[in-house]
């Protein structure tokens, strides 16, 4: 029999904002975390801008995605033990991860020549990678005894871990789970890598202009990086130990596009695939989703390929929905971005409202649905679909219930 998800504690490490509070109070005012870029030195670039966490959080660890994780897990139990009690039972992680980029070159001069510090982060860390040590943390830290699910598919990375985690608490084969994404690609490969792909914006003398969803004038996405958390747990179970929902995940779907490797479907199939098996899977109707929060990367070839896709699934329902771009504030956060943007679809929808899409000052013709330009709006909602699409052709979505309309069903 499958069990209603709870979600009890929310984390984020973003941009524009060290937690939820300060990220919901940006999103809602429409500030940006998008600047130049600070961490190393970017004049042979020809992106010169990101998204950009401030503040220390990866050092003594290898790999600042480990410490943006921990700190957004942190978060998310603080909230979910707040009023009552904490999860008891046997708890797992699903995390969707980015990718790992060194210097080999780096690695030979660090480990040759000395003597090691005999310290166990040196000993984990010689071998390890950092994916490998930011579930050894998150799974000590918390005590999570499953066998951790990792997910690299992609920018569709965060939405599956969420997905794959729901399914273990709604199917009963796991008591709680951690489930989310953390990801750092603004660094001197990562960066050079996507320009050479032409992939990211070069508007460098306007950082918070340069993200552009949706926007005839786009070229290109920008960068993110930072983590999302949630905790999932049984809706009886949660309640029992006293803990208050803050919403409640109601659906899954993914798919693969097996098209091209940066280039979505052009009939937008893969998407389309993700969003309806959600939908299925949350046993709702198009006209039940109130608001999406779409991928959004202000790429040329994304925006009119996931607009299309909505048009396919949601029919006349699409011109009724208000769609946000949170890539428009923080950029693309690669493997955390489903995770980041559940959070923000979310909290928004809790507080009634929909955060808007910066930027979006001349509608591509071809993008022709309500992203809400520039400013936010009042908007009630009860369920809101997250999307999330990947290089290689990897597809998520997720459905999430808000808090008034999951505790009113029961």
């Amino acid at each position: 029999m499958k069990r209603r998800v709870a979600i009890t504690g929310l984390g984020v490490v973003a941009p524009n904002g060290a937690n939820v509070p300060e990220f919901l109070d940006a999103l809602l005012a429409g500030r940006s975390g998008i600047r130049a870029v600070r961490s190393f030195d970017t004049a042979s670039l020809p992106t010169r801008i990101a998204g950009e966490v401030r503040g220390h959080y990866g050092a003594p660890l290898p790999d600042r995605k480990i410490g943006f994780a921990l700190e957004a897990a942190r978060q998310a139990f603080a909230q979910a033990c707040a009023f009552g009690s904490a999860p008891s039972g046997r708890g797992g992680l699903s995390l969707g991860v980015g990718l790992e980029l060194f210097s080999m070159a780096d690695l030979a001069q660090q480990h040759s020549g000395r003597a090691s510090s005999g310290s166990s982060l040196e000993r984990l860390s010689f071998m390890q990678t950092p994916s490998d040590l930011c579930a050894h943390f998150l799974s000590h830290a918390h005590s999570l005894s499953a066998p951790p699910l990792l997910h690299v598919s992609a920018c569709a990375a965060g939405s599956d871990a969420l997905g794959a985690g729901f399914r273990r608490v709604r199917d009963g084969r796991a008591d709680f789970m951690l489930v989310g994404g953390t990801d750092s690609m603004i660094n001197p490969l990562g960066m050079a890598g996507f320009a050479a792909l032409n992939a990211t914006s070069t508007r460098n003398a306007e950082p918070e202009r340069a993200s552009r969803p949706f926007d005839r004038g786009r070229d290109g996405f920008v960068l993110g990086e930072g983590a999302g958390m949630l905790l999932l747990e049984p809706w009886q179970a949660a309640l029992a130990r006293g803990a208050q929902p803050l919403g409640e995940l109601v659906g899954y779907g993914n798919s693969l596009d097996a098209h091209g490797i940066s280039e979505p479907h052009p009939e937008a199939r893969g998407a389309a695939q993700a969003m309806s098996r959600a939908l299925a899977d949350a046993g709702l109707a198009p006209t039940q989703i109130s608001a999406i929060n779409a991928h959004g990367t202000a790429t040329p070839k994304n925006d009119p390929i996931e607009t299309l896709a909505i048009h396919r699934v949601f029919g006349q329902h699409a011109w009724n929905m208000p769609i946000s771009a949170t890539k428009s504030l923080i950029g693309h956060l690669i493997s955390a971005a489903g995770a980041v943007e559940a959070v923000a679809a979310l909290v928004c929808m809790n507080a009634g409202w929909v955060h808007p899409t910066l930027n979006l000052d001349d509608a591509d013709p071809a993008c022709d649905l309500d992203y809400v330009p520039r400013v936010a709006r009042r908007h009630a909602q009860d369920y809101v679909l997250s999307a999330s699409y990947g290089f290689g052709g990897h597809n998520a979505a997720i459905v999430l219930r808000g808090a008034e309309a999951a505790l009113a069903a029961g």
